[in-house]
Parts: structure tokens; sequence; C-alpha cells
């Protein structure tokens, strides 16, 4: 890092004979952000990314330039929390940057707006500060993927946290392995071609402006069939990490925090070619209800508040339920698919019961027929059935799945859901 080299060009530029040395940052985390950087937003970087490598860095700039009261006010910084050292604010920036001229510091406070790449891809940001303050006394938040990113050329996961209360969900299977109808192959495909053509689709065809930026679909239908799968699938074939919300931590009971909450997680997962999965979405995206009281004016704005915000996401946002008519209607009007997971058909349960044996284990071909088709199981429920019998046949130390272990385990799979089992 060209700390060093920083702080000589800092000092020139804060001094009344500026050094002879000329400062060239240009291009100076290209590589990382797989983009080109002007000299002045590798300078932002540099200044941002300085306190959590050197924590006196900018005390001793100071110490060196021996600042007058007027120095220190047009430098900005502040102090808070553990970090003992001066933390850079925005007008820190326009000080070492710009000085006094007033055009130069109002280009620089262009840097900061929403539009720059810095904030679409959350690379860094202004701290809000109270009504009525400068914006740009705002501290220089560097998220921690970004100083990651900065100083060891890879993107950091994020971790659950309130901040952003979702897991990655990921999976060892493979196409193949997801037994479904050929329709439903064919509506899980449309999603697949979105992802593969959707920059083409927006950009070279310029049809940005009639069409919403990102994709949304739901998921439908009982338990166990696969729409958790399908959505690890997509981004394991697109290698696009796919993050599940922990929506026990996102809706909350105090008017407006269920909005902020969210608002966290898209805007953290803005322009990372993240998939977004709201499991058991019911709780969020439910129907609306007529307005008698207070408490469902504020949760029906609270809907159309996750409305706008789920349309306005450019990415893949994915919703499952077991009961499509769960969700409220304006939102089913501006799904790019609804797809329907089934139960599935006895050809395709015997397909499952064929695929989920283990090679190690020996059953009788008929019997896994006759399985299929008397017990009218999900892909999960067979799973389970399978692991209840495999383990059941290690330890009677035999790799014959036997017509007894695999009877108990399907019947483990009703009583879990308190289905009436005959053999």
């Amino acid at each position: 890092m060209p700390f060093k080299v920083l702080k000589k060009y800092i000092i020139s530029q804060l001094s009344e004979t500026p050094s002879e040395e000329e400062f060239n940052f240009k291009n100076s985390f290209s590589d990382v952000l797989m983009r080109e950087t002007t000299h002045t937003e590798a300078v932002i970087l540099l200044v941002a990314m300085v306190p959590h490598i050197l924590p006196t860095f900018f005390d001793e700039i100071i110490e060196e330039l021996n600042f007058q009261k007027k120095d220190f006010i047009q430098f900005g910084g502040t102090r808070e929390g553990n970090h003992k050292g001066v933390i850079p604010t925005g007008e820190t920036i326009q000080f070492i940057l710009a000085k006094e001229n007033i055009d130069d510091r109002l280009q620089l406070q262009q840097l900061f707006s929403p539009e720059h790449w810095f904030s679409k891809e959350n690379i860094l940001y202004l701290d809000e500060v109270k009504i009525g303050e400068p914006e740009m006394s705002g501290r220089i938040i560097l998220p921690s993927e970004t100083v990651h990113l900065l100083c060891f050329g890879e993107k950091l996961k994020p971790k659950f946290s309130t901040n952003f209360p979702a897991k990655e969900v990921t999976t060892l299977m493979d196409w193949e392995d997801l037994i479904v109808s050929e329709m439903l192959h064919s509506q899980i495909n449309q999603i697949k071609l979105w992802l593969k053509h959707h920059e083409t689709l927006l950009k070279e065809w310029g049809i940005q402006k009639h069409i919403l930026p990102g994709y949304r679909t739901l998921f439908y239908g009982p338990s166990g069939t696969g729409k958790t799968l399908t959505a690890s699938l997509i981004g394991k074939e697109f290698n696009q990490p796919v993050y599940r919300i922990d929506l026990s931590q996102v809706v909350s009971k105090y008017i407006g925090e269920t909005e902020k909450n969210l608002e966290k997680i898209f805007n953290l997962a803005e322009n990372k070619n993240w998939i977004l999965l709201f499991d058991e979405a019911d709780a969020l995206f439910g129907k609306r209800t007529s307005t008698k009281s207070s408490n469902d004016r504020y949760a029906n704005q609270e809907v159309s508040y996750l409305l706008q915000r789920v349309e306005s996401f450019n990415g893949l946002v994915i919703l499952t339920t077991n009961f499509k008519n769960n969700i409220d209607d304006a939102f089913l009007r501006r799904f790019n698919s609804i797809i329907k997971f089934s139960k599935p058909n006895m050809e395709e349960r015997l397909a499952l019961w064929q695929k989920m044996i283990s090679k190690n284990a020996e059953v009788d071909c008929n019997l896994l027929e006759d399985l299929a088709e008397k017990y009218d199981l999900t892909g999960s429920q067979i799973a389970g059935a399978i692991m209840t019998a495999s383990i059941l046949a290690i330890e009677e130390r035999t790799t014959n799945l036997s017509p007894q272990n695999l009877l108990f385990g399907i019947k483990s799979e009703f009583k879990k859901t308190e289905t009436a089992f005959t053999e």
C-alpha cells in the first residue's frame, strides 16, 4: 500500500511550499475493483482506508504541519468510539484535494452522491449527519468488505449480523438431482436466461426504460418439493451466492423498524450479483388488511414499502411460500414469473428413490417401485426416510436396506406431518 507516498502527497498539498515531486495515484486499485480509478478517486479510497491500517497516520501529519485552529476546522475529521486516531470526513477530502477552491470542492462533493459508483457498488459513503449540519462533515465509511477487498484482493462474504440477517445457502447437488416436470424445468430456464442475458437486454437492446431492473419470482408449493434447492442450483450454476433472509430478524413489531432492517439488506446486496431468497415469505409479503386501526395502516405502509424496494433491486429476488394465496396481490402482479412446485408423481418418486439410495447400499428394485407407488412423499421426505433406513442398516452392520427399515423411515416422515401411516 502506498501510504508513505500518500503521506508525502498530503503534506505537499497542505504545505505553504508544496513539493516539486509529482504524485499520481490513478488506477491504484483498478485490478481488485475491476475498473479504472481516477487520481482523485484513488486518493479518496486511500484516505478512507488508512485509519484501518495506521491509526496515527493523520495525527502525525497534523503534528508535522503544526496546524493552527483554522487548519483544524478545515481539515475536518473526528474521533469516535474505540478508535483513538483521526477518522477522515468528507471535509478532510475537500481540504486535501481542493483547499479553498469552491468549484473543486463542489465537484468532490459529487463523488459522494448516490449516482457515483462509490455509492452504487457500496464501496464507500458518508455517514449521516444531524439535520442542518453540512453533509461533508460526515465520516467516510468504508465497509469491512471494501477494506478486505482493497487489502487482500478478494471479496469478503458478509457475516450474519443485525445489519445483514442472512446466511448463504449452498448445495452439493446438481441439476440432474432435481426431479421435477419438464414444464417446471422450462420455467426455471427462463430465470437462467435472464441471468445470462439481462445485461445485453438492458444495455445493448436499450429497453431499460420500459422494464424494471431486476427479476422477481415466486416459488410456491408444499414443503420439500425443491424450492430452496432450485434457488441454490441457480446460484451454483451462475457462481452467484444465494442468501436466505432470516425473517425472524427482519420483521419487527416496532413501527418503521422492519423497513429499516430491509433497507440495510438491499443496500448491502445492491450491485453485488447476490441472489436474495425470502423463504416462507408470507410473514413479510402477506396480504394487506382493511385499515380498521392505526396498526393496520402502518402494516399496509410496510407492504407498500416492500413492493417499492423489491421493484428497485437490480438483482434476482426469490420468494418461497407453501401457499400462493398468502402473498399480497400487488406482489403477484409484479412477479416476472410464478412457479408452482408440486409433489412428485409416481414416476418422479421412483426416480428420487433410485437417485438418493447410496451406491454402497443394496435394495430390491421391486421394493422401490412399490414404495414409490404406495407412499405419496416429497423429495425431502424420501431423503429423510432413506437416511433413517441407512442409519439402521449401518447399526446392523449390513449394506442391505430392508423393507422393515425403509418402512420405519417412511413412518417417521409421516409422523412429522401427523399423517396417517398404513403399511
